[in-house]
């Protein structure tokens, strides 16, 4: 058996440059310096490939008919994970964000224990749990139900997901900054859960993002969905976005959500802090086609690509977009290659949510990695230097 692998003849994405080098993964799927080689190593010629880091996905309600806020006993819910987990490699994805939107406490606190990072054979890992809610503005709900939001004030962390929830499954936690008690939740779940803070679902002005940021937020999720409009006199949470030290921002780059302009313009403002998401809902991976509704979205849902409505109405419900679709979109949009867009699913998600084990083509990270046509096309996806067929 080979101690390592060296995969030669590859460009590798690095920090929005093309650099040739070889890439050198041992026997356990960590990445290794190129030299000195461990005896028994095999080679092999990706024949001038370009390769990126995994792609990491960090707002994902579902796919394959499977959502994560949707809980009925435990191995169905358990195989649903496993099976997304399975599915997310073909778009590139080696790890990912399960998000649960706003429900009642006690669904957040059936579902939060099968969320919490794990890794599954041939598969992208759980990372985590994001959890959107219930700490969001009403006004501001979006498909969200009003009905389980609270005042951060008036309801305690611990009483709406569980202690045990908040220390070991989740990860990301998206709230409404302005919220009275909103401030002391973000130092909280900063300084004591070393939960990363999203500020989203919100109105905002820009002076109460500001503030969000200084508790210690550093997203904001699904940027300019959502929230206030960019104004030219109250610019909102979206003007946090060109700030000399900006907020790591989020955008669904579907062309439903957001104009392509807006996704030129908001990737231009920084290019170290935009990230791409799906945000995608469990209608993804499915054929096109009218769908039953569920608890939170009790009417028939139509499926027509990548959009979502309600059936004979124009009400949006989501998307169904692919994370590679979004590489390539921004690619188009932004008028740019895809080494520079490949760091809005990764190194920068990496960053923003200070993972040292993955997002970077570095030694000891692992080794992810993915095959990518200059058009963005994902060819191969490697997952601890195995390729998953």
């Amino acid at each position: 058996m080979a101690s390592a692998t060296q995969y030669i003849n590859c460009r590798q994405c690095i920090s929005g440059s093309l650099i040739s080098s070889a890439l050198t993964i041992d026997s356990n799927g960590l990445i290794i310096p190129n030299s000195p080689l461990p005896e028994n190593t095999q080679t092999i010629d990706l024949k001038n490939a370009i390769i990126s880091p995994g792609f990491l996905e960090l707002q994902i309600n579902g796919a394959l008919g499977f959502h994560f806020a949707h809980y009925g006993e435990p191995a169905t819910y358990q195989a649903g994970v496993r099976k997304l987990a399975r599915y997310l490699p073909k778009t590139g994805v080696t790890g990912f964000y399960p998000t649960v939107p706003t429900v009642s406490s006690s669904v957040f606190k059936e579902v939060l224990p099968f969320l919490k990072p794990e890794e599954f054979p041939d598969s992208a890992s759980v990372l985590g749990a994001h959890v959107e809610g219930p700490f969001l503005a009403p006004s501001k709900k979006g498909a969200h139900d009003a009905a389980n939001m609270h005042i951060p004030a008036s309801s305690s962390l611990e009483d709406i997901y569980g202690e045990e929830n908040l220390r070991n499954s989740i990860k990301v936690l998206t709230l409404a900054p302005e919220l009275p008690g909103a401030l002391s939740h973000i130092e909280k779940l900063n300084k004591f859960y070393d939960v990363r803070v999203s500020m989203g679902h919100s109105a905002a002005d820009y002076e109460a993002g500001k503030k969000g940021m200084s508790a210690g937020a550093n997203l904001i999720t699904h940027t300019f969905n959502a929230m206030n409009p960019l104004h030219h006199r109250e610019p909102g949470l979206a003007g946090l976005i060109s700030d000399p030290s900006p907020p790591y921002f989020s955008l669904i780059a579907d062309a439903i959500h957001l104009h392509p302009r807006v996704v030129g313009i908001a990737y231009r403002s920084s290019l170290t802090h935009c990230i791409l998401i799906t945000d995608s809902i469990e209608l993804s991976g499915l054929p096109d086609g009218i769908y039953p509704g569920h608890a939170q979205i009790p009417f028939s849902q139509l499926k027509e690509g990548n959009k979502v409505t309600i059936e004979n109405t124009t009400t949006l419900i989501g998307t169904c977009i692919g994370l590679d679709e979004c590489v390539r979109n921004l690619m188009a949009w932004a008028e740019i290659p895809v080494q520079e867009a490949v760091r809005c699913v990764t190194e920068n998600v990496a960053d923003a949510m200070g993972l040292k084990d993955r997002g970077k083509l570095e030694v000891r990270r692992r080794g992810d990695f993915v095959v990518l046509g200059a058009d963005g096309t994902v060819k191969e996806t490697w997952i601890l230097g195995k390729k998953i067929e």
